[in-house]
C-alpha cells in the first residue's frame, strides 16, 4: 500500500499523484552508451583494456540505475482536497505535509531541457515556513494548478 493511501483522512480525496521524472536514469543510460561503444573498441587493438573499461561502465550504469530506480520509486507527491503530501525513502522515510490553508505561494523552475521533457523544481511556501525544494518533478506545472486552483 503507498504512504499516501495510509494517511488520507475520512473524506480526504486525492487530486493530483506526482514523482521524480524519468529523466533522473539518464546517467546509467549515458554510461549504458559508454559500456557498449567500449565493447565495440575491445574488437580492435588493446582488447583486455576496453573490455575492462567496457564492464565498469556497464557495472556502474547498473548501480546509477537502481538507483534511479529505488529514488523515484520510494517517493511520492500528492495533493488531496485538503492538503499537500511529500515521502521519500524506504526504511528510514521523510515525510512533510503541508495543510492548503497554509499554502502561501508555489514556485515552478524549469530549465530549457526541463520545459522539454516536463519536469521542473517545486518549492510550496506556508506561513512561515515552506517545503524543501522538490527537484525533477514530473508535471511541475499540473502540481502547482493543483495547488493553486483549490
Amino acid at each position: 500500500m503507498k504512504y499516501v493511501e495510509e494517511v488520507l483522512q475520512p473524506g480526504e480525496t486525492v487530486l493530483f499523484v506526482s514523482t521524480i521524472h524519468w529523466l533522473t536514469y539518464a546517467p546509467a543510460l549515458l554510461l549504458l552508451i559508454a559500456a557498449i561503444v567500449t565493447a565495440f573498441w575491445s574488437a580492435g587493438g588493446n582488447e583486455f583494456v576496453w573490455r575492462g573499461i567496457s564492464l565498469v561502465c556497464f557495472a556502474a550504469a547498473l548501480l546509477s540505475g537502481a538507483r534511479a530506480w529505488f529514488k523515484r520509486w520510494t517517493t511520492e507527491i500528492a495533493v488531496t482536497d485538503r492538503r499537500i503530501i511529500y515521502k521519500r525513502g524506504f526504511i528510514r522515510r521523510h515525510t512533510i505535509e503541508m495543510n492548503m490553508e497554509k499554502v502561501e505561494s508555489v514556485d515552478v523552475n524549469q530549465s530549457l531541457l526541463g520545459r522539454v521533457f516536463g519536469y521542473g523544481d517545486v518549492l510550496v511556501r506556508g506561513t512561515g515556513v515552506g517545503f524543501e525544494p522538490l527537484q525533477m518533478i514530473e508535471s511541475p506545472i499540473e502540481l502547482r494548478n493543483a495547488v493553486t486552483a483549490r
